[in-house]
């Protein structure tokens, strides 16, 4: 009996019932996250993916320092390879990519095809992403990140074209918690380690480490003045952030303190997109904590109340 009750515990853990909601907005985030990177890259597409020494810095640099780690991460030579065997040139090739990456997104954005188009856009970026690692950073990674969950995605969502134009069968509340339930570990897991990897210095409990961020080019978006005048609450906002990313894993699953702690990281991360100028990271930051842990949270307390009453008569705590 006491396995029964095990394994009904762990039933509840990893295959909670879960609309689709959470999907709907991690697809339309991150379509709408490739969108403004495809926006913010075009004037500079060329000179940044350019090989041959045109470039900014070469491509063939970048991906030579890249195939020194590993021969098997995609990158923008491949396509451009096959672009030359085809007869066009490398500059075709990539504003092939570029358009490519814009109509995935849109696709994404409207639902059409929609794991096709995960696929579409996940491999392009990740091949523009090796092709400029030495201008990468976090937000690279959590976008690639976030597409591969919606490759193994339980497509269609209710507010796809998909699903109103194939009409099938949409998938079960418990393979949809399931597929969350997996992005919100790998959550905490992303938190609670940047968290304790912060605390181990003092660099952002005397706030030396924010300082360096919020005037280290091109970062430095506030005034130098205005920081020296506010530099006496650095260690006060370093601290907060070590407790927000430390306290995650443990005060987001409570419903009590979710929709604080929630709030909270969302406010960081607006503080983050604000002073330094980091959109983008603010944003795929944004969609993945939505998706993860806020979506269907306001106005779901009836729906909840019904599915935990649903779980307690097929899985009773007698058992």
């Amino acid at each position: 009996m006491q396995w029964r009750r095990l394994y009904c515990k762990l039933q509840r853990l990893l295959f909670p019932s879960q609309t689709d909601q959470w999907l709907s907005f991690l697809r339309i985030g991150l379509a709408l996250q490739v969108l403004f990177y495809c926006i913010a890259l075009r004037s500079d597409w060329i000179h940044l993916f350019s090989s041959e020494g045109r470039g900014l810095i070469s491509r063939d640099l970048i991906e030579a320092i890249l195939s020194a780690e590993t021969v098997f991460a995609p990158t923008l030579t491949w396509i451009v390879a096959v672009g030359n065997r085809l007869g066009f040139d490398q500059y075709c090739v990539l504003w092939f990519v570029w358009w490519c990456l814009v109509f995935g997104a849109l696709g994404l954005l409207a639902g059409i095809l929609s794991r096709s188009a995960a696929v579409l856009v996940w491999f392009l970026h990740l091949c523009t992403t090796n092709s400029s690692e030495l201008f990468s950073y976090g937000v690279d990674n959590f976008t690639s990140i976030g597409l591969f969950y919606l490759i193994l995605a339980p497509f269609p969502d209710q507010w796809s074209l998909d699903a109103r134009i194939r009409r099938g069968a949409p998938k079960g509340e418990r393979v949809q918690g399931f597929h969350r339930r997996i992005l919100q570990i790998h959550m905490c897991i992303i938190y609670f380690f940047s968290g304790i990897a912060k605390s181990a210095g003092v660099g952002w409990w005397n706030g030396t480490s924010l300082w360096r961020a919020l005037t280290r080019p091109p970062f430095n978006v506030i005034p130098m003045g205005l920081l020296i005048d506010s530099k006496n609450i650095l260690p006060a906002l370093g601290t907060l952030v070590c407790i927000a990313e430390v306290g995650y894993p443990f005060l987001i699953w409570p419903k009590k303190s979710r929709r604080v702690w929630l709030g909270f990281i969302i406010g960081m991360h607006l503080f983050i997109g604000i002073a330094m100028g980091m959109y983008l990271f603010a944003l795929i930051m944004i969609v993945l904590n939505m998706a993860a842990f806020g979506a269907g949270l306001i106005g779901a307390k009836n729906l909840a109340l019904e599915r935990e009453a649903v779980d307690s008569r097929r899985w009773p705590e007698s058992l």
